[in-house]
């Protein structure tokens, strides 16, 4: 530092430079580093919904089910919590406004806003994060007609998102390159990964290989995918009077589990046995040996996760008096966060692919 300055300053000015470069260098720093110490998590953490006080609300935890506390507090119904890529915001589905829509909010659950200014009479559900942070694509059901219901795909900022076509609950790859997400026939469910540029799009399992198949989530490395899945064939229920056609309905619908898969559609795993009522909701861990899922317990849903090498089954959630006490869930690993922009404490590389190579 002593040799930046010219020799012929004198040097009570060359230490007031000196002073003065350290305080604008210190005040740098701080601004640039102090918000993402403070809202960022340093450790992996989990999202999920719970109505235990009550209404729907956005809870936080660590993944092994301690230290839950909520994020939102709103008399309405908060739900469907998704990470960023850096962990810096989170984005949910709230009723708050009417109909249900996209809010987004700092980790600390502070600074709610909407991601649309404009109300329609739809719901926006089901969002996920492009993995540079700049596109969310997400669900739009029409609730009373006249409208288009299906996937669209928004650029933060902007006001007018795309109509991708009659597709659900997308998950993008992490690299960036594809989107995965439900199509239907009557009687059936797929899913398909679709090209993110030019919007082709296949089979991710061969026709045959399970009746139905929703909710993808992807590993960080991109390479492995969960869903929820039935392995049997849907019942015909033409002819069955009311009750009886509900309760066939209802022992098939309870056989749904969870799956994984790659991504190139080999190597179908189911890692939850189907006993019991029906799983749900799946969220893979960054590192992809997790599975979180949703599922009844003692009349009441609850958040469990399951190792999918070993099958070691942990319930993380217990507290809630209503049915829809506990669901979803969404995780965050530091270790795995996607550098949309150069950041302190951030990976400049995606850990998970070195690790995959």
């Amino acid at each position: 530092m002593q040799n930046f300055f010219p020799k012929t300053f004198s040097e009570k000015y060359r230490m007031r430079l000196i002073s003065t470069f350290r305080i604008l260098t210190l005040a740098l720093l701080c601004a640039n580093v102090s918000p993402l110490f403070a809202e960022v998590p340093t450790t992996p953490k989990i999202l999920f919904t719970s109505a235990r006080d009550g209404n729907r609300e956005v809870y936080i935890m660590n993944p092994d089910g301690s230290e839950q506390v909520r994020l939102t507090t709103h008399p309405g119904n908060d739900l469907q919590a998704v990470w960023s890529p850096t962990g810096d915001k989170i984005l949910f589905v709230s009723d708050r406004g009417g109909e249900r829509d996209l809010y987004m909010m700092n980790p600390d659950g502070f600074k709610v806003r909407r991601v649309f200014r404009r109300k329609i009479e739809a719901w926006r559900t089901s969002p996920t994060w492009s993995p540079d942070g700049k596109q969310i694509a997400y669900d739009q059901w029409d609730r009373i007609g006249g409208g288009t219901s299906g996937m669209y795909i928004l650029t933060l900022g902007e006001q007018d998102p795309e109509f991708i076509g009659m597709y659900s609950r997308p998950a993008w790859v992490p690299d960036g390159t594809e989107i995965a997400c439900g199509a239907a026939s009557p009687g059936i469910t797929w899913l398909i990964l679709m090209d993110a540029r030019t919007r082709k799009h296949g089979r991710l399992l061969p026709k045959k290989a399970l009746p139905w198949q929703q909710d993808p989530s992807w590993s960080a490395t991109g390479d492995k995918l969960a869903f929820s899945g039935n392995n049997h064939p849907l019942p015909d229920i033409n002819g069955l009077a009311l009750e009886e056609a509900r309760a066939l309905h209802n022992a098939w619908k309870d056989k749904q589990t969870i799956f994984i898969v790659n991504r190139d559609g080999t190597g179908l795993k189911q890692v939850l046995e189907e006993a019991g009522s029906y799983a749900q909701y799946p969220a893979i861990s960054p590192n992809g040996e997790e599975v979180l899922y949703t599922k009844e317990t003692n009349g009441r849903f609850q958040v469990f996760k399951v190792n999918v090498n070993s099958g070691i089954r942990t319930q993380l959630t217990h507290i809630g008096n209503i049915l829809q006490a506990n669901t979803g869930g969404d995780w965050f690993d530091p270790s795995y966060a996607l550098p949309v922009s150069p950041q302190p404490r951030l990976l400049t590389t995606m850990w998970g692919e070195v690790k995959k190579q």
